[in-house]
């Protein structure tokens, strides 16, 4: 059984072995472009938020849902529609995929509201919902065993590319175009991708795969985005009766698809390969290890642009070491866990990612750009150590049936630790952000109202910074017109140095309370990495059956 003309089944072993597809590698370009447009949409709108807040007016509850309602339906239901483009056709449901991304990027470029550009993103989570796991699970399709390891290494060392190019992309966008241009950027890269999946990335789906265990997809659904909707509620925005209740029914939904799969006999997944030490250590450090990225690329973008004054294309170029490290380490394991095991090369990307965010506690105010190329060079490394070969035993761990629903396992971990590093390490960083301000403001003379509006963000802050400078400036423009009494200029003059006086301390203060904020949080994500690598090694075995096939 091999490769035939039409929808038919493109097996990984067999004829599929001996003659393979010849034109594969071009197929896997099609792949990773395809991979490369729906990571950039999940990073580099971070770059854009504060053109997009000002010209639409968004609190910080709306900028927040503008970014995750992407996530929510993305992770939500990846399971689903990965078990659904495996029964039916895997270049289908990438190619619809792509279809709903690019509708839902042209709506979002023309929406005039919060609302609006919040359905735009949920919208293109779904498109890339299909889009993700089809990318994984042709790939594995299309590649034989032998060339597999390489195949899934370049796979995950565009991911990586794609979260440090992504805000490069938008910054370059953003000088001459608003933020809609960032959506209108998705439309001609998916219609280059429509058009490659039909001419170059081979039909496929499962050989048999009877009918589909909807009961446990929807389950799926409930438990995954109920659990993204808490880890997004909860830390950012309080844990009210939403959050609480988003919360119980994301563990009783989880408790009722265990039980459901356990006993049906054709479940959306076998949930008892989590058994497995190899799958469940793999899918433990990919979460663990977005809880770095994620968390990191959060802090350190509003750090460049606010802290340090960057413009967006300026943030985009100093994450770049970032991606240039992941293709390092991406080379590296090719060489290394072939001849170690994926055990040492997971454990040691691990390792690079905590010391990576160890590397950023000793930030302080004093702190520059040069202080964060060798954190953001160290965790790219780490990310291209560990990824491909936790990637590689996750898609071995499935049958040539579902690997849609491999793909989908793999890429539901990503985004739950890509959604835990931003709530947990970004509330970390809100909380001891505004600790820190309200202490060093203590003492100054400025405007209560103004402080409290400080503490919301440090945008917020440098906003209300900005605009204490300029009503000083105009008081003291005020006071030099010709017609104003002496005695009513002296008091002009002798407000607005006090107001540009209190503007230049709250802007001191913003600096240094952001920055230990920083220095804070990643100590936090370097307890939370390091705990987390300590158990990836226990889980993982030495065994031949661990260990990524060679990139030969």
């Amino acid at each position: 059984m091999g490769l035939v003309v039409g929808e038919h089944v493109h097996a990984p072993s067999g004829v599929a072995e001996e003659h393979p597809y010849p034109r594969r590698w071009w197929a896997l370009g099609v792949l990773c472009l395809s991979l490369l447009i729906i990571v950039m949409a999940n990073t580099a709108l971070t770059v854009a938020a504060p053109d997009m807040s000002q010209d639409l007016g968004l609190t910080s509850s709306d900028l927040q849902w503008v970014i995750d309602g992407y996530t929510v339906p993305y992770a939500a239901l990846m399971l689903l529609l990965g078990a659904i483009g495996d029964k039916y056709s895997r270049r289908g449901a990438l190619v619809l995929g792509l279809v709903i991304f690019g509708a839902g990027s042209v709506a979002g470029s023309l929406m005039d509201s919060s609302f609006g550009v919040i359905m735009a993103r949920a919208v293109m989570g779904f498109g890339a919902a299909m889009i993700m796991p089809a990318t994984l699970s042709l790939l594995v399709a299309t590649f034989p065993r032998v060339e597999r390891a390489r195949a899934i290494l370049i796979w995950t060392a565009t991911a990586g590319l794609a979260i440090a190019t992504g805000p490069l992309l938008v910054g370059a966008l953003l000088r001459t175009y608003g933020w809609p241009s960032t959506f209108l950027i998705n439309v001609p890269l998916v219609a280059l991708g429509i058009i490659g999946a039909f001419t170059l990335v081979p039909p496929s789906k499962a050989a048999s795969h009877e009918r589909i265990d909807y009961v446990g997809g929807a389950l799926s659904v409930i438990w995954i985005g109920t659990l993204i909707y808490t880890i997004i509620q909860g830390p950012h925005f309080g844990w009210d009766t939403k959050a609480l209740g988003a919360a119980v029914i994301a563990g009783v939904a989880l408790v009722a698809f265990i039980g459901w799969e356990l006993r049906h006999p054709k479940p959306v997944i076998d949930v008892r390969r989590f058994l497995d030490r190899s799958f469940a250590g793999a899918n433990l450090a990919v979460a663990l290890l977005f809880i770095a990225v994620f968390g990191a690329f959060y802090f350190l973008t509003q750090h460049l642009q606010f802290v340090l004054g960057y413009d967006p294309l300026q943030t985009g170029v100093r994450m770049l070491p970032l991606a240039g490290a992941v293709f390092v380490g991406s080379i590296l394991t090719g060489f290394i866990t072939p001849r170690l095991g994926m055990k040492v090369t997971v454990t040691a990307g691990m390792v690079f990612g905590a010391a990576a965010l160890w590397l950023l506690v000793g930030m302080d105010a004093d702190s520059s750009y040069a202080d964060l190329v060798a954190p953001l060079s160290v965790l790219g490394v780490g990310i291209g150590l560990a990824l491909s070969p936790c990637t590689e035993a996750i898609m071995s761990a499935f049958p040539e049936s579902e690997l849609g629903v491999g793909g989908a396992v793999n890429d539901t971990s990503l985004e739950l630790g890509g959604s835990l590093g931003i709530a947990v390490l970004g509330s970390v960083l809100a909380s001891s952000y505004s600790d820190n301000l309200a202490e060093a403001a203590r003492g100054t003379m400025l405007p209560a109202e103004a402080l409290d509006s400080a503490q919301d963000s440090v945008g917020a802050g440098y906003g209300v910074a900005h605009q204490l400078s300029a009503q000083a400036q105009d008081l003291l423009n005020k006071a030099k017109l010709d017609g104003t009494a002496a005695e009513q200029a002296s008091q002009l003059e002798a407000q607005g140095r006090q107001m540009a006086s209190g503007a230049q301390q709250l802007t001191d203060a913003l600096g240094s309370s952001f920055s230990d904020a920083v220095a804070h949080t990643s100590l936090v994500g370097t307890v939370i990495l390091a705990v987390g690598t300590v158990l990836v090694a226990m889980l993982l075995p030495r065994a031949k059956r661990a260990e990524a096939a060679p990139a030969e």
